[in-house]
């Protein structure tokens, strides 16, 4: 019975784990199964070791959620030969079929590009890693199953999911092993809890975080295992918050435009407004039109709407009892096509625009920063977070212009954040959500985090008491003796890249990078002017060397 560890290992993207169960007590042939088969999204730290057995083998995938980085790889799992069975929730199963679809397209498009710039000579790199074909397929292996219900899958195998407030659908695993031992025909069963991503408590819509009662084995997510949310004290009420900007913004005549993940933070934005609307907090302008553009959101929230209630907290569960949809009201205009997208930027009437991608670095909302950005009557509201190095991140930080569609443009709009809205359990809260055991497990694996995060958050742990290990990729356990079969260490992406593809002058330019970023965090107690001159002359820099990239 081992446990090998294979994605998002010091890293936040890319979930997934390998269990087999060699002696099985029933029959002779090892069972093989995955939780999750994620892609990796943005920046990539360490290699992964690749699957130990080919994918035809593979029997059965636990999905946590339908997110892409725990589900994206799928397809190519199918492409590479899985026939087996995919477990998860009803709402993940309807969230899946819709993201992987997506996913299939981006691959087509992303592989379309690359061919035109390689004067369309095909090769590895130019050729998607799955087609549609292969997503469709996929699906069709995808089987939906009840929160909080144990099921047999096979003899010496069961499993049960655990709502964890992610996202709709979400869920820890819970899965109880039963292996023999080949000499003496003796039995061992053991206990693994693998959390998913855990959500933020006191969030719209979704149910609170369920905890389990017991476990040998808690394989956990980090993604905040080392900071709190932001909090804006007590009492904050994002309603009366986003109320007051959506006031401000279209009383003076411009549009609020809100970048949002197209599931999640795109249903909780309707929720708001869906209140806001109802208490007439904008006198003014009581109907004002608010549009999602984006067909996934707009896919998304037809799950919301459809799927069991048994996802939602007791606010949205009473109104659905009272009759009332919590993510529509009027004058709510969902477009499609791109037609209909254009079509938003040419009407003068004050708007809110809310569309995809959150960090802005693909997708529609692009073009609507296009036509708002240089508006100093407009608003640009983040409500998730940004990471280092996208155009969000840079709006956020300041700038005073931005390069877009090949032109600089500059940025006049008023740039705001509605703090603490995140999908992702805090420190605190993971926390929480741990010590809900009744008994400390066996062992605590770590994942889902990067270094920092995912040691920081090690360390806290074997504070309190905890055996805890933060494993990179390769790692396996024994689980029968709660041994380390291979410890391994993490293998940087840099060093394979800087022996096949950098020259020296570009390898001196990560190195300076680093040392840069060594100065950004010493120079935390400068003198504010100080920090905005070295913020505007790095800014001088980047805008001198960047590339555009459209």
């Amino acid at each position: 019975m081992k446990l090998i560890f294979i994605g998002a290992d010091h890293e936040v993207t890319g979930s997934c784990h390998f269990l087999s169960l060699d002696h099985p007590v029933y029959g002779s042939k090892p069972v093989y199964m995955l939780v999750d088969c994620g892609m990796e999204q943005g920046p990539d730290y360490f290699e992964n070791k690749p699957l130990p057995v080919k994918a035809q083998d593979i029997r059965y995938v636990f999905l946590t959620h339908a997110h892409v980085d725990h589900s994206g790889m799928l397809p190519k799992l199918y492409r590479d030969g899985f026939r087996g069975t995919v477990l998860t929730t009803s709402a993940t199963k309807d969230l899946s079929e819709i993201m992987l679809r997506d996913a299939a397209h981006i691959q087509a498009a992303d592989a379309e590009y690359a061919k035109k710039k390689k004067g369309n000579s095909p090769s590895a790199d130019t050729e998607p890693a799955f087609t549609m074909e292969d997503a469709e397929g996929l699906i069709r292996l995808i089987e939906s199953y009840r929160y909080d219900k144990t099921y047999d899958l096979e003899e010496g195998i069961r499993f049960r999911f655990t709502d964890v407030g992610h996202l709709l659908g979400s869920a820890s695993v819970e899965i109880w092993l039963q292996e023999k031992d080949p000499e003496t025909g003796a039995k061992y069963e053991r206990k693994l809890v693998f959390s998913g991503d855990i959500g933020n408590r006191d969030q719209p819509i979704l149910r609170d975080p369920q905890r389990t009662k017991d476990a040998d084995y808690v394989i956990m997510e980090s993604t905040y295992g080392d900071r709190l949310h932001e909090k804006e004290g007590e009492g904050h009420d994002y309603v009366t918050d986003l109320a007051r900007i959506i006031r401000r913004t279209l009383l003076r005549g411009g549009n609020l435009v809100i970048p949002s993940f197209a599931v999640g933070r795109t249903q909780v934005m309707l929720y708001f407004i869906r209140q806001i609307k109802r208490d007439g907090l904008v006198p003014e302008i009581p109907d004002f039109p608010v549009y999602v553009d984006s067909p996934m959101a707009v896919d998304a929230t037809s799950v919301f709407n459809e799927n069991d209630r048994e996802c939602y907290d007791e606010d949205a569960q009473k109104l659905l009892d009272e009759g009332i949809n919590p993510l529509v009201f009027p004058r709510l205009y969902l477009s499609i096509t791109q037609e209909e997208s254009k079509a938003i930027n040419t009407d003068d009437e004050p708007k809110v625009i809310i569309s995809a991608s959150g960090m802005c670095d693909a997708g529609r909302i692009r073009h609507h920063l296009k036509y708002n950005l240089w508006r100093k009557e407009s608003t640009i509201l983040f409500v998730g977070y940004q990471t280092v190095g996208s155009l969000g991140r840079r709006l956020l930080d300041g700038a005073d212009t931005v390069r877009m569609f090949g032109v600089d443009i500059d940025v006049k709009a008023e740039i705001l954040k509605l703090p603490g809205l995140s999908g992702h359990a805090d420190r605190n809260g993971l926390l929480w959500w741990l010590e809900g055991f009744e008994e400390k497990p066996g062992h605590v694996f770590v994942v889902h985090g990067d270094s920092e995060a995912a040691e920081s958050f090690t360390a806290l742990l074997r504070e309190k008491g905890y055996q805890a290990d933060a494993p990179y990729s390769g790692t396996a356990v024994d689980l029968i003796r709660d041994t380390f079969l291979l410890k391994t260490e993490g293998i940087p992406i840099r060093k394979k890249i800087a022996q096949n593809t950098e020259s020296d002058a570009y390898r001196k330019l990560r190195n300076t990078a680093k040392l840069l970023e060594q100065q950004i965090a010493e120079s935390r107690g400068l003198p504010n002017k100080e920090l905005e001159r070295f913020a505007e002359e790095l800014d001088k820099l980047m805008k001198k060397y960047r590339i555009e990239n459209e």
